[in-house]
């Protein structure tokens, strides 16, 4: 509601036309005749304001609308990203090869580092400043409720790590066109390879801002990012190439279910027509394969659940 016009009359106004207790109020005192009208403009509810987080925390994950300090890393990560598919179709063109150095559903899996870092520089971003400045109670004060503050933030978060890993796969795709490569078989490999790095990024975007959201700290949440899209993955690898050399293959490939970026080789090796990137290029059992399709849909639907969890008590 907005205030109308406010009357202040001195009380050493003197003359006929002053009221009388205007005369008689002491030296220095003012009368305020304060009205307040109701709201007459269109209300746009929850949907606008959800609509509206997601724009502005994926625009805030490349740096949209903030400083040119807060762009150089996200768009320098995406220069990065983009980079060697550019190199690639480069020789596809000029040697005019018969494929791309490279599959579409590979792509990611090689550049993992650059996405881990991506990710955990913009995951505390969307996050962590709300619980920091305890702006959280203040969305939940206006019609937005719980469930659409971490749509929205889940959204933003999954779209950006879309945009980061699916332009590499179009600049693939319009480089084999012009390279001439079979035109069935290149819009087969791009939609394999959009389909995989849509469900990473599903699968990272939950991961990162459930890391996120457990603390205010900036600095504590990019630690806590790279340390679990990291260490897992490593350790993962080593006992798979143990495994693998002790002849255990089996084991080896159930191994992958514990570690974020092996569970996408796995689903998409078995369903996407990947290669697969594990030791001696192992390759999960049919029934390992729709167990790591079980587990990713499992584990992003666990982070979504823990996010709602956490802000029922950071929205007090």
């Amino acid at each position: 509601m907005s205030p109308e016009p406010t009357t202040s009359v001195s009380a050493t106004a003197s003359g006929p036309a002053a009221p009388a207790a205007v005369q008689n109020a002491p030296s220095g005192a003012y009368i305020h005749n304060i009205g307040y009208r109701h709201y007459d403009g269109p209300r746009l509810g929850r949907a606008y304001a959800r609509r509206s987080l997601f724009s502005q925390s994926l625009r805030g994950a490349y740096g949209l609308g903030r400083s040119a300090k807060s762009k150089v890393l996200p768009m320098l990560l995406f220069a990065v990203m983009c980079l060697p598919a550019g190199i690639v179709v480069a020789v596809a063109v000029f040697t005019k090869a018969s494929s791309l150095l490279i599959d579409y559903t590979r792509y990611a899996i090689f550049l993992q580092a650059v996405i881990g870092l991506y990710l955990a520089a913009q995951a505390p971003q969307s996050v962590s400043r709300d619980l920091r400045f305890k702006s959280v109670p203040l969305y939940f004060s206006r019609p937005i409720e719980r469930v659409d503050y971490v749509v929205a933030k889940f959204a933003a978060m999954a779209s950006a790590l879309f945009i980061l890993t699916a332009a590499p796969l179009v600049i693939l795709y319009a480089g084999a066109l012009l390279a001439k490569l079979d035109f069935l078989d290149q819009t087969k490999g791009l939609g394999q390879g959009l389909v995989s790095v849509a469900l990473l990024s599903l699968l990272f975007a939950g991961i990162g801002l459930v890391i996120a959201a457990l603390t205010p700290r900036r600095g504590f949440g990019v630690a806590a990012v790279i340390a679990v899209l990291t260490i897992p993955y490593a350790a993962v690898s080593a006992v798979q190439s143990i495994a693998s050399v002790q002849g255990n293959e089996a084991a080896a490939g159930w191994l992958g279910l514990f570690s974020p970026i092996t569970l996408i080789d796995g689903v998409q090796t078995k369903f996407l027509g990947g290669t697969s990137s594990f030791p001696n290029n192992l390759e999960p059992s049919t029934a390992a394969g729709f167990v790591y399709l079980l587990v990713t849909l499992i584990v992003i639907a666990g982070c979504y659940a823990l996010l709602m969890r956490r802000y029922r008590k950071a929205g007090l």
